[in-house]
């Protein structure tokens, strides 16, 4: 294994599966909500710290390995639920945004590398925004745009805000406790 793609793949590939299977074991934390095919979960919670930990680019991987995991047939997904169908039935759309979402978050972690609580926060809400975004547009393609904004964007986004709110507080306490004292988010 010689030259820096080697390297970098045998230093990213335990991150991006510790990524992946945080993600799983959040989508296993789940509850059905009435009237929804979505099951409101700590998924999208996972997503986000993933996102900010990792960065954008290995965010965004740790998520691609979660759903091919899940395409592969493991049980990942909320509820236990796998296989292909899933990334392209009604819920598919929520998957790719977690890619974005994770991207995103990671993003505006390193921006501008503060641990301001606010700041991170405000970035956690525009990545579960992108989230439930892709997954509305997705969901509108079987019930309609009205359908699919009550169905899977209202009932989630009071959960988007807690668990926005919730990344951020882990984000922060983990970049000034949890990298010995270092200021920066990711």
């Amino acid at each position: 294994m010689d030259g820096p793609f080697p390297m970098y793949a045998a230093r990213a590939t335990p991150a991006l599966l510790a990524g992946a299977l945080a993600t799983a074991v959040a989508a296993q934390l789940s509850l059905s909500v009435p009237g929804s095919p979505v099951p409101q979960s700590l998924q999208t919670l996972a997503v986000v710290v993933v996102g900010g930990v990792l960065g954008p680019g290995r965010g965004a991987l740790a998520l691609l390995l979660y759903a091919a995991m899940g395409a592969a047939g493991l049980p990942v997904f909320a509820d236990g639920a796998s296989g292909v169908a899933r990334l392209w039935g009604p819920t598919g759309g929520y998957l790719a945004g977690f890619v974005a979402g994770a991207a995103l978050a990671g993003w505006w972690v390193r921006r501008r590398r503060g641990t301001a609580f606010g700041y991170v926060a405000a970035g956690m809400a525009s990545a579960h925004a992108v989230i439930l975004a892709m997954g509305w547009l997705r969901l509108a393609v079987p019930v309609g745009a009205a359908a699919a904004w009550s169905q899977g964007v209202a009932p989630f986004l009071w959960g988007g805000a807690v668990k926005s709110l919730a990344a951020a507080a882990i984000l922060v306490v983990w970049a000034r406790r949890g990298r010995g004292g270092d200021t920066d988010v990711a």
